[in-house]
């Protein structure tokens, strides 16, 4: 609660508020990722729940987080409960200034007005067998592959190829 807490007024004063994935969204994260392997980032990692839950499955995770406190929480809980570095890793890093071309599994629960901007990086940057899975808030103008819940548990996932088929973006273009 106290971590909560002043996570939260670090983030609003970085203009990245701390909102944990509630357990369903999670959950429902993990549904979305079934049947895929390989490299996951989680862009606003928070406390490393998503990541946690994606190593546990088999990814190799690399958590993404402006929040020096939540990337020491995230890093220590890492410590505590026998997580290998080489299974999931927490980074304090701003990720709108990192290359995430080597990620074929990406995760984003963030504000909704920065969907927009961050589909637009991800078309430059991202392999077109990637997955992009947002927790609460759709990209605007993309085709969804799944949906999974409702209300504010409800995760969307896109296939990126997809994605630049329907918007017609070729991929030497980028």
């Amino acid at each position: 609660m106290v971590l909560q807490a002043i996570a939260t007024y670090v983030g609003k004063e970085q203009r990245v508020p701390y909102l944990p994935s509630s357990k369903n969204q999670t959950l429902n994260t993990m549904k979305l990722l079934e049947g895929r392997t390989g490299r996951l980032v989680d862009l606003g990692s928070g406390d490393g729940r998503l990541v946690f839950a994606a190593s546990s499955a088999g990814f190799q995770c690399t958590g993404f987080e402006i929040n020096s406190l939540l990337v020491a929480y995230a890093r220590s809980k890492a410590l505590w409960t026998g997580v290998p570095s080489s299974q999931a890793t927490f980074v304090k890093k701003d990720f709108w200034k990192t290359d995430l071309s080597s990620y074929n599994n990406v995760t984003a629960f963030l504000a909704p007005g920065v969907m927009g901007v961050l589909g637009e990086k991800l078309l430059k940057e991202l392999p077109g067998n990637a997955r992009v899975i947002t927790c609460r808030f759709p990209f605007p103008n993309w085709p969804q592959r799944l949906s999974v819940g409702s209300g504010l548990d409800q995760t969307f996932a896109y296939d990126i190829d997809a994605v630049r088929s329907h918007l017609r973006i070729s991929v030497s273009a980028q």
